[in-house]
């Protein structure tokens, strides 16, 4: 098993607001994190730094999540935990008001893979050489696809496609989905949308498959992103469990 995670500003933003994290307790446990953060006077920096190092110290601090009820519950504590942490800091810095962050992640042990989301931060598996996204965005063009209002192609171009109705932060409650799945695939990779809004499902996929080290492929990704464009800050964490 290896893994890795990388992240980049992009071309046109000046600064990185997307925090990343891979991280393995005392039984072997690994939780992938990766969180987007969003508002203005460096807000999107300290509200995805907040959560993702809240996420990071707890998991850590235990040995084992225990089995997959326990860990469902764990994860549900530790995101609302931090969810608290970012909303006492914006009471305690007016400046701040209106900061959050999406959060995406993966816990994986011998016996389960648990995803969970909120927000437009994605989370897929890839099985057979194929890609496959777990996770659903919280954003008000995908509630109007669900609802049929919107086709995915009108939705790929919509103008209020970062329209965000989730996210951490943003209220004193919140709820993370939560999706339980099968642990016989090859690889697991979050991200911000910087790498979905820059690239389709085929694209990652040709390069999950190639031959070059995990390393290599974060590094081709993103710069792919940035030879598009690079519009937004590209965060992207890979496991590979199995294959390549």
């Amino acid at each position: 098993m290896e893994y890795s995670y990388l992240t980049d500003p992009g071309k046109i933003r000046d600064h990185n607001e997307d925090s990343v994290t891979i991280v393995k307790n005392k039984s072997g446990e690994i939780l992938m994190a990766v969180a987007d953060g969003m508002g203005g006077h460096k807000g999107g920096e300290i509200a995805s730094s907040i959560a993702i190092g809240s996420i990071g110290k707890r998991f850590m601090a235990i040995s084992s999540v225990g089995n997959k009820e326990d860990a469902i519950n764990f994860i549900k504590e530790i995101v609302s935990e931090a969810n608290i942490f970012l909303y006492k800091y914006t009471t305690e810095n007016p400046e701040s008001m209106g900061m959050g962050t999406t959060i995406v992640l993966a816990l994986l042990t011998k016996d389960f893979l648990l995803f969970g989301n909120i927000g437009d931060s994605s989370g897929f598996v890839f099985k057979d050489g194929k890609m496959y996204k777990i996770t659903s965005d919280h954003t008000l063009v995908n509630l109007l696809v669900k609802s049929g209002e919107l086709t995915p192609e009108e939705a790929k171009d919509h103008p209020r496609k970062n329209v965000l109705m989730r996210a951490l932060g943003a209220n004193m409650n919140v709820e993370m989905d939560i999706f339980d799945v099968e642990t016989d695939v090859e690889g697991i990779l979050l991200c911000s949308d910087g790498l979905t809004n820059m690239l389709d499902t085929e694209q990652i996929e040709k390069v999950i498959d190639s031959d070059l080290s995990i390393d290599e492929k974060l590094q081709k990704l993103i710069m792919k992103c940035n030879n598009r464009g690079g519009t937004d800050n590209i965060s992207v964490a890979y496991l590979k469990k199995e294959g390549k």
